[in-house]
């Protein structure tokens, strides 16, 4: 039977959310609902609120989560009945060329639950990254849950977007090793995370940059060994930065996790010759970059953008959560406050103002 249950809905551009009745229909083939433990609040909720993402409201936000698995649908081999899961928002096909050729992270055909969940008078939502986990119970693919060791969700829930975001553009597409130096643009929970993951790594030189006084010794608790306040400072006075600091070379790999065109010209002209750049910051649609091409040849390396941290969470969310549990990597350091589903309108307000890195709500 289909169950009613309380979710976060954004019913219109820059309009407050609100707390409401969803339906949760039954599973399907090939779907689950999971009884959500937590949800961090993140800037891609924000965007969906204030039409950044679609105009395809209602919306029911939430999709950084971690929950016990309650029912599967026909043909479900992935999770079963109480499983205690993350959530993603790439399930992969298996089947397109990405995954054909052994780079499934690269999935070119990503799915989510074919069936919709909606208000009680039959409104469909569209759910946030294909998850829409502001809310008691959700409906998703069966390959959007991976298993984990059990661990306090409000901590590990965080892996389904932002903290995986940034860890994987440093592990995984900045290819970042021991010994390596790294500077990271922008400080919020993505490049925390990009900082931690460098540290997690082994990186020798880790340099976080920001404008915010604040984030920057959030950004020195999570293993940066430099801090620049950039405050003011020109784009050649940030490149000359980085450089003081990696023997006048410039960095071996900088992630520009804002995603602004004068951050990854930073980025670029702040990474040693043949260093890497990773985008991990998400430019929008207006943005235009410009850089001489013969500066693009002559420099060489590689300049990358980072999908999702370019992860695969059955290969990547265990291991990280085994390193949390084992000590060895300082997740909880990312839950700046446990909230009640009520505070999400509240959230956003902290998030905006660079008082947080992630507020977790629990349910």
């Amino acid at each position: 039977m289909p169950q009613t249950v309380k979710g976060v809905i954004s019913r219109s551009k820059g309009a407050p959310v609100e707390l409401t009745d969803i339906v949760i229909p039954d599973p399907g083939p090939g779907e689950v609902v999971v009884d959500v433990k937590s949800c961090g609040v993140c800037h891609t909720d924000f965007h969906y609120r204030e039409g950044g993402i679609s105009d395809d409201y209602p919306f029911l936000l939430g999709h950084e989560s971690a929950g016990v698995v309650s029912e599967v649908g026909e043909g479900v081999t992935e999770v079963a009945i109480g499983d205690f899961v993350i959530l993603n928002w790439r399930a992969i096909c298996g089947d397109c060329r990405a995954c054909k050729r052994g780079e499934p992270w690269y999935c070119f055909d990503t799915h989510n639950a074919s069936q919709k969940m909606t208000l009680t008078d039959g409104t469909e939502l569209e759910a946030a990254l294909g998850i829409g986990s502001f809310a008691e119970k959700t409906l998703v693919a069966a390959g959007q849950c991976t298993k984990v060791p059990e661990a306090d969700p409000a901590v590990v829930g965080l892996l389904g977007c932002g903290m995986m975001a940034g860890i994987g553009a440093a592990i995984n597409t900045g290819e970042v090793t021991r010994g390596k130096t790294v500077a990271v643009i922008g400080a919020g929970g993505v490049g925390c995370a990009a900082i931690a993951g460098s540290a997690l790594a082994g990186a020798g030189t880790i340099i976080a940059l920001d404008i915010d006084a604040k984030k920057l010794t959030w950004a020195k608790d999570l293993g940066a060994t430099d801090t620049v306040d950039t405050k003011g400072m020109s784009e050649d006075e940030v490149v000359a930065a980085i450089q003081e600091r990696t023997g006048g070379f410039g960095a071996d790999v900088v992630i520009d996790a804002v995603g602004l065109p004068a951050t990854w010209r930073q980025a670029f002209y702040g990474r040693d010759l043949a260093g890497t750049v990773v985008l991990v910051g998400v430019p929008t649609p207006e943005m235009e970059l410009t850089v001489p091409l013969l500066d693009v040849f002559g420099r060489g390396g590689k300049l990358k953008s980072s999908w999702y941290g370019d992860c695969l969470p059955d290969r990547d969310f265990p291991m990280l959560v085994d390193l949390y549990q084992q000590g060895r990597f300082p997740l909880e350091k990312f839950v700046s406050e446990r909230i009640g589903i009520n505070d999400v309108e509240s959230a956003f307000e902290k998030m905006a103002n660079g008082q947080v890195l992630r507020s977790v709500v629990e349910l």
